[in-house]
């Protein structure tokens, strides 16, 4: 049976297009899974938990996108994501929710791989749950008390990522790593 337009659209999007019911995929497009380097069938019924490095970073993901779509049904950022073999892009993804009284419980995503336009440091773990929190603008001693570390520890961390980007503060790290302002 030969495919609709919208189907062959949906398919063929140039953005990776992925339904999520409770964060498990329930639809993707061929350019969502080929993204990730997986077959559409290898993602359906899968947690999106998959496509995270731990489940910390699955989790902390979860916890900032929640608010905005609490209040605006809509949410967006820029992140380091990994392919199946472990290779990292950068990929825009943009959320929006049919059900904002309850946003997990259906989401529609859009992925855009932004490599070309994104440093190419690779973030730890830890670098990237700071990144995250100084995102939502918390201070080192809140962000320590997120993390359980000493606010020194995190005052290493800032000092730490500035260095690695050659940036002098934290809006200019912000704008290089999740490109807000351009």
């Amino acid at each position: 049976m030969p495919q609709s337009l919208d189907q062959i659209a949906f398919d063929l999007a140039p953005i990776g297009i992925v339904l999520t019911e409770d964060r498990v995929i329930k639809s993707c497009n061929q350019t969502f899974a080929h993204m990730f380097g997986y077959a559409r069938e290898e993602l359906l019924d899968q947690s999106f938990r998959m496509l995270y490095p731990s489940a910390t970073e699955f989790d902390a993901i979860r916890d900032v996108g929640l608010k905005a779509l609490n209040a605006t049904g809509e949410y967006s950022d820029e992140r380091i994501m990994h392919r199946r073999d472990g290779t990292p892009f950068w990929a825009r993804v943009r959320v929006a929710t049919p059900t904002p009284e309850s946003p997990l419980s259906r989401a529609i995503l859009s992925f855009a791989d932004i490599s070309g336009q994104r440093p190419e440091v690779e973030l730890t773990p830890r670098e990237k749950q700071v990144v995250m929190r100084l995102a939502q603008g918390r201070t080192s001693k809140e962000i320590a008390r997120d993390l359980g570390l000493s606010p020194r520890t995190i005052d290493d961390y800032r000092a730490r990522l500035l260095r690695k980007f050659d940036v002098r503060n934290i809006a200019e790290l912000l704008s290089r790593i999740m490109g807000v302002g351009g």
